[in-house]
């Protein structure tokens, strides 16, 4: 029996409205202001990710883990890696590890640092 169920990632950013936009262009879905400091954006299929003021806020140093770790990163599943990549750089990510165009994935910065990947569907 789980202890708990999942309710939504909660993201610190220095501009929620801003950084929910940009999550919204990139998943689709719809962004609602819970207050001043804390906005939603309800993805289709039923998942929430939140996005909250942080005004003191310092983007992870990715890869550098010694230095400041990723925080934390989200993985989205893309049917064609190379136009996926177009329309994100496009919206304002940039690409933080993209050399090995083999891999099934990539990594790249959303317009406040925190790290994301692209996965072949």
């Amino acid at each position: 029996m789980p202890i708990a169920t999942y309710s939504l990632v909660a993201i610190d950013c220095p501009d929620p409205p801003a950084l929910a936009a940009f999550y919204a262009d990139v998943l689709g879905g719809e962004v609602k202001q819970y207050n001043d400091e804390w906005w939603d954006l309800h993805v289709p299929g039923g998942h929430r990710i939140s996005f909250q003021l942080a005004p003191h806020f310092r983007p992870p140093e990715w890869p550098n883990a010694e230095r400041n770790s990723q925080q934390m990163h989200l993985d989205f599943d893309v049917p064609d890696l190379d136009a996926a990549e177009e329309q994100v750089l496009a919206l304002g990510a940039r690409p933080l590890d993209v050399e090995d165009r083999r891999r099934s994935f990539r990594v790249y910065a959303d317009p406040v640092g925190h790290p994301f990947c692209l996965c072949k569907a």
